[in-house]
Parts: structure tokens; sequence; C-alpha cells
């Protein structure tokens, strides 16, 4: 997929916003077909979003720093609708629809399910509405398609591989010594996934075992399992992990909130991180970065909602203005660890 075959090329090549930077891809002609000029008065335009879930801490601050862009950059408060799709695709369709009908200028839309991001797309592009996803990527069929037939449609987030590897690397800058805790010779570790139809769930599950298995690691997985994002999931699976007696070194979690249900388990088990067990997250909420500096979890990876949701209404805003728009607006991860927790919690605090 062409995309894909670029990706790694371009995410490293222009950095443009906030303090981890933000890429393009894939160039796009201006608009020249919706008839918002740059003149226009943004006050008057009409942004609708939808957001996967509200239940999901992370996009909680997702939405909040969007619309405060929005509101920044001149949109009024009162023309931004911001929809909770309850996790559910088909309730986010009809959320789709009934925004296109409420007259929308722009669509900003965070998918359940990047897999059937089509449906919506098809539906943004017939009615002649720009499109710009956010946070979970479309496959790269997809994105392929918004190239070839010059669609008004882009993504805005980050590559999850990078996050994924840089879990790994965390980990590995621990040494195998200091990790193999039983010193046998393998790494132990216990997998608590997002939703495994969720790409980022799928790359950060892959690429953090990849990272220590392309570094020779021996490694051994004493568990898999779908936490579903969830805080309370991830503390029944982690409890229940620990009271069949897992020989358990390193746990992954797909996200913070997990890696909080994992260390609410790890700890109620009389265990501690750092001496009796790694544990690593992805997103860099305030309560984890406040861990790690405690020493309570030993890593995270910084999803800047921060340049993702301010490059996002940024995009919208191109597009109502008929300036040139990217297919693609890449932002990078930051690995967090106790050398750098205080710098991003100082960030995301301001």
């Amino acid at each position: 997929m062409k995309r894909r075959l670029i990706s790694l090329f371009m995410a490293a090549m222009v950095v443009t916003c906030s303090v981890t930077g933000c890429g393009v891809k894939t160039s796009q002609k201006e608009n020249t077909e919706f008839g918002y000029g740059s003149g226009d008065v943004l006050s008057d335009k009409k942004v609708g979003v939808c957001i996967y879930q509200f239940a999901d801490t992370f996009m909680t601050l997702f939405r909040d720093e969007l619309k405060d862009r929005l509101v920044e950059q001149g949109i009024s408060e009162d023309n931004i609708e911001i929809m909770d799709s309850l996790n559910n695709h088909n309730t986010q369709v009809d959320q789709v629809k009934e925004l296109i009908n409420d007259g929308v200028d722009v669509l900003i839309v965070n998918p359940v399910n990047p897999s059937f991001a089509k449906e919506i797309t098809d539906l943004a592009v017939g009615a002649g509405i720009p499109l710009v996803y956010v946070n979970r990527e479309p496959d790269g069929d997809e994105e392929d398609r918004w190239v070839d037939n010059d669609y008004h449609v882009s993504y805005v987030g980050c590559d999850a591989r990078q996050s994924g590897t840089y879990q790994g690397e965390i980990i590995e800058a621990l040494g195998f010594d200091t990790v193999d805790l039983n010193g046998d010779g393998k790494l132990q570790y216990y997998m608590i996934e997002g939703d495994p139809e969720n790409i980022d769930s799928q790359y950060r599950t892959e690429y953090s075992v990849r990272t220590l298995k392309d570094s020779a690691w021996k490694l051994e997985c004493v568990g898999d399992e779908v936490g579903n994002w969830h805080q309370e999931t991830a503390r029944q699976l982690m409890a229940k992990a620990l009271e069949e007696d897992k020989d358990i070194e390193v746990v992954f979690c797909n996200n913070d909130a997990m890696a909080l249900g994992a260390l609410e388990a790890i700890e109620a088990d009389g265990k501690v991180v750092g001496q009796d067990i790694f544990l690593v997250g992805v997103d860099a909420l305030e309560e984890v970065i406040g861990c790690v500096l405690e020493g309570r979890i030993t890593g995270t990876v910084f999803n800047d909602y921060i340049s993702q949701s301010h490059s996002a209404a940024d995009t919208a805003i191109n597009y109502i203005k008929m300036e040139k728009v990217e297919h693609y607006v890449g932002c990078h991860y930051v690995k967090v660890t106790t050398k750098n927790a205080q710098e991003i919690l100082d960030k995301i605090k301001k």
C-alpha cells in the first residue's frame, strides 16, 4: 500500500508543531469546490465531531483540547457539536448522517472501528463535506483511496508502531539481567490488549514484543488478554493472572487506563513494580506520569493529545479556508521514564 511504503521515510521529515512535532505525508490539491473563502467569518462555520466513546480518559483530554483549539482559532463554541459514539459503529454512522443533515462545514471523526472507515468516508464525500479522522488510523487501502480520488479527507495522529516500539525500548533499556527476575534466561511477559480489531492495539501488541526479539531477547508469553482499553477489566485480568501464579516479569498494556488497572492488582497482590515485576503503558495520563515519578509504573509513552488535537483543529479549519491540506499529518510519540516524566507532566499541566 502506497502510504505504508512511504510512512517510515516521511515520518522523519517535517517537524512543525509543539514539542513532539507533526510531519506530513501525501500532499493534496487545494480545495476548490466547497466555496469557503479564507476571508469568510469562521465563527459562522459549523464543526461536527464524533468521538468513539467519552468514557475513554485519553479521548476526554483530546476532545476538550480540540474544542478549545477550535474556539481559539475563531469557531464559535455554539457551532461545535461533539457526539459520544458509545463505542458503537452503527451509532457513529447515524451521528455522521445527523451532522451532515445539520449542515456542518467539516467533520472530525475518531472512528469506533477504523476498519469500517470507508462507510463514513463515502457519506462525507457524497455530501461534499471535508472529513478529518483523528487518533485511530484507517487502513492503508482506505487512505490510498483518498489520494487516488483526491478526496477531501485526512488523518491526524501518531503511528502506533512507534508507541509499541517505545514500550519495548523502555524495557530493553533496563537490561536483560535486570528484567529476568527468575534468572531462567527468558523474559516472561503478560500482554493486555485494547481492542484486537483496532490497528493501534494490534501494532502496540506486535511492536513492543518485536523490539525485544530484534535485540535477541528470548521471550515467553504467559498470557495475552483483551482489556478493551478499560481500567477495571485490566485489573480483573491481572488479578486472575496473579492468582494463577503465572510467572510474570513484564506487563505490557496497550494504554495507560489498563496499566492503572494492572497496577491496582499488582499492588493488591503485595508485589512492587521495579522489584517483583515491570509495567509499561501508553498515553502518559497525568496519574500514570505521577506513578512513573514514584517508581510505581516503569514507564509509559506520551500520546501527545495536545499536538494531535491542535493539528486536527487546524486541518479542519484549513479545509474551511480552502487552504492546502495534507492527507496525512503524523505526530510523534515520546518515551516517558523517570528521566523526563516531570518535563512531560509540566507540559500537560500548563
